[in-house]
């Protein structure tokens, strides 16, 4: 499947990597369902977007909200091909001892079920369209390597790729030309990653020089999405761990409380 002609909806899209993956859908001839909690942030990227973009404020952890959210993408546009969730929040740095219940809920809420909910609540549409679809999921470098201080995050991070995993099983007999590709990124340098980097005293020059830009991150997404891989690495720092990880998990664990941790856990 090409993008060209194309209806995708892609949450997160106010900002950082939703907002790249949803200009350049645009750019490669596609029109975007742009979704995002943030109006401000929508109108931003509309603005960069030009015509073939609409924009739609929508809490993905909105149960209600999002199960009729597909109709109005479709009274919008005629119909829907594809679904990118990207849409996610971040967790402060914090051990499993500060962390409420309350920050585990609203984690687990947006990151997991949220990306759960729109992929139900579109599901039908893509399978009954006649030349089929394509669903992205983001998962995160933390579902690889345990990242210090992000515990929660981390778990729903793991919970989104599993999930991603099994739908694309569940689509090999549901609908064969539906295809589900669950995208772990690695560090892509964007408004969390800058921000978790200072609550961390991450000097900022050495934390964006181990991130991919957030348009370099949405070309990757988009091509092997299109393509319908079950699921993609992207960026260097993730390839590496997952590559100790395959050598060695307790290294691939201890390099990672190395890089971060003494940041992370310095007062």
């Amino acid at each position: 499947m090409l993008p060209e002609g194309k209806v995708f909806v892609v949450t997160g899209a106010g900002n950082g990597i939703g907002r790249q993956v949803a200009l350049e859908l645009v750019a490669q001839g596609a029109t975007v369902a742009a979704v995002d909690i943030n109006a401000a942030g929508l109108t931003e990227t509309a603005d960069v977007a030009g015509s073939r973009i609409t924009t739609h404020v929508l809490d993905i952890a909105d149960a209600d909200a999002v199960a009729a959210f597909p109709q109005t993408v479709i009274d919008a546009h005629g119909a829907v091909d594809g679904l990118f969730n990207i849409a996610g929040i971040a967790q402060p740095v914090e051990t499993t001892l500060d962390v409420t219940p309350e920050r585990i809920d609203r984690l687990m809420t947006v990151n997991f079920r949220g990306t759960v909910a729109m992929t139900q609540a579109f599901l039908p549409h893509l399978v009954a369209r006649p030349d089929g679809g394509r669903v992205m999921l983001t998962s995160s470098l933390s579902a690889i390597v345990p990242v210090p201080g992000a515990a929660v995050y981390g778990a729903s991070k793991a919970a989104v790729a599993y999930f991603g995993f099994g739908l694309a099983q569940d689509l090999r007999r549901l609908s064969p030309t539906v295809t589900a590709t669950t995208v772990i990124p690695g560090t892509i340098w964007t408004d969390i990653v800058r921000g978790s980097a200072e609550s961390m005293g991450i000097p900022v020059p050495l934390a964006k020089a181990f991130a991919m830009s957030p348009r370099k991150a949405a070309k990757k997404m988009i091509r092997v999405t299109m393509k319908g891989r079950a699921s993609s690495v992207i960026g260097k720092d993730a390839h590496v761990y997952r590559t100790l990880g395959r050598i060695s998990a307790p290294l691939a664990d201890r390099v990672s409380y190395l890089q971060v941790g003494g940041f992370a856990y310095r007062s």
